[in-house]
């Protein structure tokens, strides 16, 4: 392989292992230092790069082609930040080379981690009802917030895969949730309806991305920061207008 050849397998390997951590929910500031160690692993001395939650730009020097690749969906995955940070450790410890790194990305980027769709439904509902509890919430109304919990996550999952639109489905989520809580003090099933739909709420609230984005300001990310904050806003603001919509009628 010749010198061209190498640099542009670099540049698509560390665009990769950049991308699926950003798509991943990983910060910023991790993002680019795991772009910038793979670069140097491969004494690449002259690599910059600019990610956004939206876009990553890498170059490898000012002699070479300076790559662009979008990010079009943004998930939590943390056990592929993992592996990611795996192939970055193993190429820089040169355990492995470039070639193979890249490969393992692909892996990794083909490969679904999540759990079945009926076991995360059932970690939700536990969640729930476990908040709940921590909220000072009778025991009595775990099983309202188990159910409560598990459908609002449902329904969550399902309108997010039919539209796309992350705020429609947060919105509709929680109406449902307030909408069993709301049902069950009603018929006599649950006794607080505001702790109930606390505790329901609580998977569907944007925490990590409230995180990565207090962490990227402090990091001196702003741009990047500014519009996690934003896309956490807009998250909590779906959720709290599809509780009030239920709470106010």
């Amino acid at each position: 392989m010749n010198n061209e050849q190498n640099f542009e397998l670099a540049l698509d390997c560390f665009l990769l292992a950049g991308q699926i951590m950003m798509e991943s929910g990983a910060e910023t500031y991790r993002v680019e230092d795991t772009m910038l160690r793979m670069a140097r692993s491969q004494n690449i001395e002259d690599a910059q790069s600019y990610v956004t939650p939206t876009g990553i730009i890498l170059s490898l020097g000012k002699k070479q082609v300076t790559k662009i690749t979008s990010i079009a969906a943004r998930i939590t995955d943390l056990h592929k930040i993992a592996k990611v940070n795996n192939v970055s450790r193993k190429l820089t410890s040169q355990r492995i080379t470039l070639e193979e790194a890249y490969e393992e990305l692909r892996k990794i980027q083909k490969t679904n981690y999540f759990l079945p769709v009926h076991l995360q439904i059932l970690a939700a509902s536990i969640a729930s009802s476990c908040f709940l509890v921590l909220v000072n919430g009778y025991w009595s109304d775990m099983p309202v917030a188990f159910v409560a919990g598990g459908v609002g996550f449902f329904v969550f999952m399902i309108i997010q895969e039919m539209t796309k639109v992350k705020f429609f489905s947060e919105f509709l989520a929680a109406l449902v949730v307030g909408l069993i809580a709301s049902l069950a003090v009603q018929f006599g099933l649950g006794k607080e309806m505001d702790k109930i739909i606390v505790g329901s709420v609580m998977p569907l609230v944007p925490g990590l991305i409230i995180t990565n984005a207090v962490r990227d300001l402090m990091a001196g990310h702003f741009t990047a920061g500014i519009a996690k904050g934003a896309e956490a806003f807009l998250t909590a603001f779906a959720i709290g207008a599809g509780i009030a919509l239920i709470v106010a009628s």
